[in-house]
């Protein structure tokens, strides 16, 4: 993609930052990682139109944009989790802005006997769980009321989940200086969606490929799936990018030797780390397309050209 048609590339160098890669990567990469992202946001957008449609429906909801994720159970319960606190958020400054003050001046907790009314309705809305209406308790009218010890397997999941990621960030973050870490934390807030909501839904093709308005929360949703995208991709190319460095070195390791014992104290020193190319980043892509062997069986004797619709991770 030209670089004068890429409007991210800055965020998408935050976005790698924080996924791992160091160096500074190319227009070439960053634009290529552009349209990958935004192939596949008009690919989500394209597939929650088609489902909207056969609900009879115009406009796309959340749950259409939360179904296409629905196997990847650790990211769609972080999602329930975004969207319950969230609001809680807009009910919290709604009975702020109606002027109920939150009275907790007596009481060293905002959750003590002094509690405001806010405070009281944040409490009330926590436990405030998103239902999805393909799970099997939305087919019933009455639901069993929840345990405040209860946690279910998808949370149980999505809590694995965070501490794999929290563990990937510590190991990224424990050998950097104090400037690199107030980089790298300024950087964890990089986002497509963030104050761009209009410059963004003209770049996913809100209009061209579905002509429903979007809400707040199908933008913020968007959001936090085009960094887990650039965040995917990043990661597998920097996989590849390590092989190769690695087979590279063995390939070369006798004649490097050879070297260092003819130079002696004269040996150039070793070269700085190198940035992921494009052709990391397209390596990636095909990597994350591939589907399992029944996928594939299932499009061998079909007429005509198989082709094989995108694949979202």
């Amino acid at each position: 993609m030209a670089d004068k048609t890429a409007r991210y590339r800055t965020e998408i160098q935050q976005m790698m930052y924080v996924s791992g890669e160091t160096a500074e990567a190319s227009p070439e990469t960053t634009g290529m990682i552009e349209e990958i992202v935004r192939q596949q946001v008009i690919e989500m957008l394209r597939q929650c139109t088609e489902q909207a449609s056969r609900r009879g429906s115009k406009s796309i909801a959340t749950d259409d944009l939360i179904f296409l994720i629905r196997h990847d159970v650790a990211k769609v319960s972080r999602l329930r989790t975004f969207l319950s606190w969230k609001d809680v958020r807009k009910n919290v400054k709604d009975s702020d802005d109606k002027g109920a003050e939150p009275d907790i001046g007596g009481g060293d907790e905002p959750g003590g006997p002094t509690a405001g009314p806010v405070v009281a309705e944040a409490k009330k809305n926590k436990k405030t769980k998103i239902g999805l209406p393909w799970e099997v308790h939305s087919f019933y009218s009455q639901e069993v009321p929840e345990r405040e010890d209860e946690e279910d397997e998808d949370e149980e999941e999505m809590n694995y989940a965070t501490l794999q990621r929290l563990k990937k960030a510590d190991e990224r973050t424990k050998v950097m200086t104090k400037e690199e870490y107030v980089t790298w934390s300024e950087y964890r807030q990089a986002s497509f969606t963030f104050r761009k909501t209009k410059r963004f839904k003209e770049w996913a093709g809100f209009g061209v490929v579905t002509d429903s308005k979007p809400n707040d929360d199908i933008v913020d949703i968007l959001g936090f799936l085009t960094f887990e995208i650039v965040q995917t991709l990043t990661e597998e190319a920097l996989k590849i990018k390590e092989q190769e460095d690695l087979g590279k070195a063995v390939a070369g390791g006798e004649q490097a030797g050879k070297k260092r014992k003819a130079q002696g104290l004269f040996n150039p020193p070793s070269e700085g780390r190198t940035p992921v190319e494009p052709r990391h980043i397209q390596e990636a892509f095909r990597r994350l397309q591939q589907r399992p062997n029944k996928q594939r069986a299932m499009l061998i004797g079909r007429k005509g050209l198989n082709r094989t619709p995108l694949k979202l991770f």
